[in-house]
C-alpha cells in the first residue's frame, strides 16, 4: 500500500463500528505468522532488489514461489528470491523461524527449541546451525583506545561424532589433567573500552598465531593490555603495537589505574558460564557459539527483540 492509499485507508478508522474496532486490533496485534515471517524476510532485499550473484540492482518481479516474492536479474538473467546465497536459503517451516528467533534469544538448548517450535530435534540442531552461520561473521575489525586481549580454553569436544579418537566424556566432562594440554582448545577474547569484540579459535598459543589474529584489527594507534605471557609480549614487540603487561601472577592486576584486562576477563567470566548449560559444545561448532554470545553482548539494544535475531541470521544486503 502507497502513503497515499494509507492515509485514506486511515481516515476511515473513525468509522467504524465499536465491533470493526476490536476486529481491526486483533488483525493488527496478532498477525499470521508465516505472513510476519516473510515479511521480514522480504525487508531485505528492499527497493534495490540487489542481485545476490552479480550485485546489480534493479531486479524484475518475477512471480511468488514458497510464499516468497522472485526476481530477475536483468544483466545476468538469473532468478533468486531474499534468501538465496544465505545460509537461510531452501530451509523449510518458515512460519516457525521467528519463534525460533525467540528460543535463540532465551539461549535455549537443543531439545528446548524442539519443543518449543514443536520440530524434530534434528530440525532444531539443523536450524541452529544455519542461523548462527551470519553470526560467526559479525565481529569487530578494528579495536581502538586501550584494547584488553587474553586467552581462555575450553574442552576439545567430539560431540556428534559417532567415532571418537578417546574414551567418550559425559555431559561435558573434564581434562583429564589438570592444567593446559592437548585436550584444551585455546580462544583469544579481544576488547577495547567501548565494547568492540573479537575472538577466534587458535591453532596454539604463540607469538606467530597470537599475531595472525590480532594484527588486522589493533592499529599502532591503539595500546595493548595484556597478561604477561611472554607469546603477547613477542607479538607486540614484533608488530609494534603499544603493549602494557600485567604480572598477574604477582598480583599486579591494575596499573596507572587505567590498565588492566578485568574487562576482558569479566567476559571470558559470562562466556564460560552461559556456555555450561549446552554440557560441552563440538569444538567445529565453537565459532558459531562465539559468535552467539558475542551478539548477546554486542546488540544489548537488539537481543530483546526475536526480529534483530531473524534479520541477523538472514546476514546483510547484497553489496
Amino acid at each position: 500500500m502507497n502513503p497515499v492509499e494509507f492515509q485514506k485507508w486511515l481516515a476511515q478508522v473513525d468509522d467504524l463500528t465499536t465491533y470493526q474496532r476490536q476486529r481491526a486490533l486483533d488483525a493488527l496485534s496478532d498477525p499470521d505468522p508465516k505472513r510476519a515471517n516473510h515479511e521480514i524476510i522480504e525487508e531485505r532485499i528492499a527497493d534495490e532488489r540487489r542481485c545476490p550473484r552479480c550485485s546489480a540492482p534493479g531486479a524484475t518481479l518475477n512471480g511468488m514461489a514458497d510464499g516468497l516474492q522472485r526476481y530477475r536479474c536483468k544483466p545476468c538473467d538469473r532468478t533468486f528470491n531474499a534468501l538465496t546465497g544465505t545460509s537461510m536459503a531452501r530451509l523449510r517451516k518458515k512460519e516457525k523461524w521467528l519463534e525460533y528467533s525467540e528460543s535463540l534469544k532465551e539461549g535455549e538448548t537443543i531439545a528446548k527449541a524442539a519443543e518449543r517450535c514443536n520440530v524434530d530435534p534434528t530440525t532444531a540442531f539443523r536450524w541452529r546451525h544455519r542461523f548462527l552461520k551470519a553470526f560467526v561473521e559479525d565481529k569487530s575489525t578494528k579495536l581502538s583506545g586501550i584494547a584488553e586481549a587474553d586467552e581462555t580454553f575450553f574442552l576439545e569436544s567430539f560431540k556428534g561424532q559417532r567415532k571418537l579418537p578417546r574414551p567418550a566424556r559425559k555431559r561435558g566432562g573434564k581434562a583429564s589433567k589438570p592444567g593446559l594440554s592437548v585436550e584444551q582448545i585455546p580462544v583469544l577474547i579481544a576488547r577495547d573500552r567501548n565494547g568492540e569484540t573479537f575472538d577466534v579459535v587458535l591453532k596454539g598459543i604463540d607469538a606467530k598465531n597470537l599475531g595472525d589474529a590480532l594484527k588486522p584489527i589493533i592499529g599502532k594507534d591503539t595500546l595493548l593490555c595484556t597478561d604477561g605471557s611472554k607469546a603477547f609480549k613477542a607479538m607486540a614487540k614484533e608488530a609494534g603495537i603499544p603493549h602494557q603487561a600485567l604480572n598477574i601472577k604477582a598480583g599486579v592486576r591494575v596499573k596507572e589505574k587505567i590498565f588492566h584486562i578485568q574487562n576482558v576477563n569479566a567476559y571470558d567470566s559470562r562466556l564460560k558460564g552461559w556456555m555450561r548449560r549446552f554440557n560441552g559444545v563440538a569444538t567445529r561448532y565453537l565459532d558459531s557459539y562465539l559468535g552467539w554470545r558475542r551478539f548477546f553482548e554486542c546488540h544489548k539494544d537488539e537481543v530483546h527483540n526475536p526480529k534483530s535475531w531473524l534479520i541477523e541470521a538472514i546476514g546483510p544486503v547484497p553489496k
